[in-house]
C-alpha cells in the first residue's frame, strides 16, 4: 500500500454500553408507568439478543416504543434492532427476542463494493469480514463516498471508522 493511499472501514457497530444505559432505563420506565407496571415484563440482554417476557402483545408493543425512544436518545440506530416472532409462553404470556444487528452480513458487503466499485471507478473497495475497507489515492475521494454511502437506506447502521 502506497504511502499516498487513504482509507477507511465501514463497519455496522453499536455502543453496547447505550444499549446496557437504554435497557436501564427501560425497565424503570415499565416499573413505574400505571398501564405497565404490573405486568412482570421482563428484558434481559443476552450477547447479541434481547428477550422480552410480557403480558400480552399489546404490552409488548408499548415496550417496543418506550425502548426505541430510549435508544433514540442515546444516538442507537433502531436498525440495530431485529424483532424475532412473538411466542406463547407459560402463564399466558408472551415472549419475543431481538437479535442485535452488528457487522455487515456479506450480502449487504457484496451490496456496499458494487455501489463504490460502479460508481467510484479510482476507489477500490475490498471486504474484510463483517466489515469493507475502502482505498483510495485523495481523502477527498473518501468523503464523497461517505457522503453516497449516507444517502442510501441501507438495513444496517452503518459507520465510517479507522479513517487513515
Amino acid at each position: 500500500m502506497a504511502s499516498s493511499s487513504f482509507s477507511f472501514d465501514v463497519v455496522s457497530d453499536f455502543d453496547r454500553q447505550e444499549l446496557v444505559n437504554a435497557l436501564d432505563q427501560t425497565e424503570r420506565e415499565v416499573i413505574s408507568r400505571y398501564d405497565l407496571k404490573d405486568t412482570k415484563t421482563t428484558l434481559e440482554l443476552g450477547e447479541d439478543t434481547i428477550t422480552i417476557s410480557s403480558d400480552s402483545e399489546f404490552t409488548l408493543q408499548a415496550i417496543h416504543t418506550v425502548l426505541q425512544t430510549k435508544a433514540a436518545k442515546r444516538n442507537l440506530s433502531l436498525k440495530i434492532f431485529d424483532y424475532g416472532k412473538i411466542e406463547a409462553a407459560s402463564g399466558n404470556r408472551v415472549r419475543q427476542e431481538i437479535k442485535l444487528q452488528k457487522g455487515l452480513s456479506t450480502e449487504l458487503a457484496k451490496q456496499i463494493s458494487k455501489l463504490i466499485r460502479d460508481e467510484f471507478k479510482k476507489i477500490q473497495p475490498s471486504i474484510q469480514g463483517d466489515s469493507v475497507r475502502v482505498s483510495a489515492k485523495s481523502k477527498d475521494e473518501l468523503q464523497l463516498v461517505i457522503q453516497r454511502l449516507k444517502q442510501e437506506e441501507f438495513p444496517a447502521a452503518l459507520q465510517f471508522n479507522n479513517y487513515r
